[in-house]
């Protein structure tokens, strides 16, 4: 069976996300994603206190650490692979991330416009 790399939204190779924090949905440091993924984890961002605060309103809160679950809690300036959904929906609430486009997996696109990643990208 052949095997197609994982490719990013500007069509290069998927570049690592974080190693530390261990990022992905298959935490291997990527924002690689697969049929289990139904939350598409593919959009790697460097995380804001305003989206740590804005993701905890809305139920999800990244910043606790949960060692049981081998979770050290997200801060401020720490990569992470993010749901494109929750992405879109802090862009509508004014806070989303900025964005690291070389490692944000391509089928963030089903979700999420180009043109809004491009506009939040992460500076190098």
């Amino acid at each position: 069976m052949i095997q197609i790399a994982d490719r990013n939204v500007l069509g290069g190779p998927l570049e690592t996300c974080s190693s530390d924090p261990l990022a992905g949905f298959f935490r291997d440091g990527c924002c690689r994603t697969g049929p289990d993924d139904t939350g598409s984890h593919t959009v790697c961002a460097r995380v804001t206190r305003e989206f740590l605060e804005f993701s905890r309103a809305r139920g999800n809160d990244l910043a606790t650490p949960m060692p049981e679950l081998g979770f050290p809690g997200l801060r401020p300036g720490d990569r992470w692979c993010l749901c494109a959904a929750r992405w879109l929906e802090a862009l509508a609430g004014g806070c989303a991330p900025p964005v690291v486009l070389a490692a944000t997996h391509e089928r963030a696109l089903e979700v999420c416009r180009l043109a809004d990643l491009k506009a939040h990208a992460a500076e190098a």
